[in-house]
């Protein structure tokens, strides 16, 4: 499986962005996906996912500002970020199948 993300620049605090991964293969719909970030000097944590049957979950930090969706006709998984923070800044990863793509770099500037 091949992951390929982008979507991803600078953008002023409050701006929005939408990131979007597609996915190589034909197993796609069969199984979740998830975004993940990692800010310069720390862990990589998750953002969120949406199963195969489209339930999504959310990290508390991104509750209410960041939607996750997924068109399984594209492969493709979308993270759509509104109300951004500079807090936001991260590489931004999707994961699926165990496989991670190679991230796209979100700067958010107060």
């Amino acid at each position: 499986v091949q992951l390929q993300a982008f979507g991803g620049g600078l953008v002023q605090a409050g701006g929005s962005l939408r990131l979007s991964c597609i996915a190589s293969g034909s197993a796609f719909r069969v199984y979740g996906v998830g975004w993940y970030r990692q800010a310069p000097g720390k862990q990589r944590e998750l953002v969120a996912t949406v199963s195969n049957v489209f339930t999504t979950t959310y990290a508390d930090s991104v509750k209410g500002r960041f939607t996750i969706s997924r068109d399984n006709a594209k492969n493709t998984v979308y993270l759509q970020m509104n109300s951004l923070k500079p807090e936001d800044t991260a590489v931004y990863y999707c994961y699926h199948q165990n496989f991670w793509g190679q991230g796209t770099e979100v700067t958010v500037s107060s």
